[in-house]
């Protein structure tokens, strides 16, 4: 069935969500670039596309991730494409949860190491793969986009160490979200570079701004520097995004009450969906599942909400497994009580044929 796209305008009834990308201080930010460098890169970064904007943003994100070294991409795709390319190819191993982000499957397929998927989020599965095969890297989404829920990054830390593999973790939902203070499920779990070497991000999400990055150990950093292709050949990003990206790093950084306001929206929200009798999937993520199963009822429920003012959309297969159709629910901290008490109101009226364990 066809896609329900989103509007050419917001209409004014519709629930307008409000994140740090609308923030006039990284407006400001970019506008201030842009006079001093232009509105785009225009070259590699190894040629003449690196600014101080650039060395900024990754000073920046190396001190928010307590990495010693960062390198800013055009896009979160490209760090995890460029970064596993440098690192594995021919005649090695990647092993890699089966529910990962596109990008690091396409990353791992792209690089011509052979490719081994352990079942989702299950550790022992991944230790035994690679016991099996002397893997060269270990790959995991931290929360992942279409489910909400967290891959056991201790438990993977340790299997990765005791198989002499790399651990690279993209926390892109994590980032700005969890740990005490906002360095994402790494932090939380108390993982430093030493248990997970590499840590991939995007700066589109709790940043407000574009772009992606790695970062790890300097010696790793230079590594990725040197050899991913999506960095040495590619244009940078351009600085005015990297100077907003950079007013959103120290933005989470400074104000975690931003944090502080998304959690209790989480808490409020999954605890209204109980009372309601909606079938949230477990997580505990701004990324909240509504799993309908068929992707007929999962358009249908996205249209309803649509004609109420709300923008949830429809997620179908190839995106999520065949007969996990869903709405995914995407909460800021700026969404107000009385808008999620409209949204649960409106979900609990859907068809309860519609909605599935």
């Amino acid at each position: 069935p066809p896609g329900i796209r989103p509007p050419a305008a917001w209409p004014a009834n519709w629930t307008r969500p409000c994140y740090l990308a609308r923030d006039p201080r990284l407006a400001e930010a970019m506008r201030a670039a842009a006079r001093r460098h232009g509105a785009g890169a225009a070259a590699s970064p190894l040629v003449t596309g690196y600014t101080d904007a650039h060395r900024d943003l990754e000073e920046a994100l190396a001190a928010f991730t307590g990495r010693e070294r960062a390198l800013a991409f055009a896009a979160g795709y490209l760090a995890n494409l460029g970064a596993v390319q440098a690192l594995a190819g021919r005649g090695d191993v990647i092993v890699e949860d089966r529910r990962n982000h596109a990008s690091l499957i396409d990353a791992a397929r792209l690089s011509r190491a052979r490719c081994r998927r352990y079942r989702h989020a299950d550790a022992g599965h991944a230790a035994e793969l690679m016991r099996a095969g002397g893997a060269r890297l270990l790959l995991t989404d931290g929360v992942f986009s279409m489910d909400g829920d967290e891959a056991p990054v201790a438990e993977l830390a340790r299997a990765a160490a005791a198989a002499g593999a790399l651990l690279l973790c993209d926390d892109a939902h994590g980032l700005g979200v969890l740990g005490a203070n906002g360095g994402g499920l790494l932090q939380e779990a108390g993982l430093g570079e030493a248990e997970a070497p590499l840590l991939i991000g995007t700066l589109g999400k709790a940043f407000g701004a574009q772009g992606g990055f790695a970062a790890g150990p300097a010696e790793l950093i230079e590594e990725l520097l040197q050899r991913a292709r999506t960095y040495t050949y590619c244009t940078a990003l351009a600085p005015p995004l990297a100077a907003a990206a950079a007013a959103g790093v120290r933005l989470a950084r400074d104000e975690p009450e931003r944090r502080e306001r998304l959690r209790r929206n989480i808490e409020r929200f999954r605890r209204g969906a109980a009372e309601r009798g909606v079938a949230l999937l477990p997580s505990r993520s701004a990324i909240q599942p509504l799993v309908l199963g068929a992707p007929e009822a999962a358009l249908a429920a996205a249209a309803a909400l649509a004609r109420r003012g709300l923008a949830v959309r429809a997620i179908r297969p190839p995106t999520v497994p065949a007969g996990t159709a869903r709405l995914r629910i995407a909460l800021s901290a700026r969404h107000r009580g009385a808008e999620l008490e409209r949204l649960l109101d409106a979900l609990a009226a859907l068809p309860p044929a519609r909605i599935a364990e």
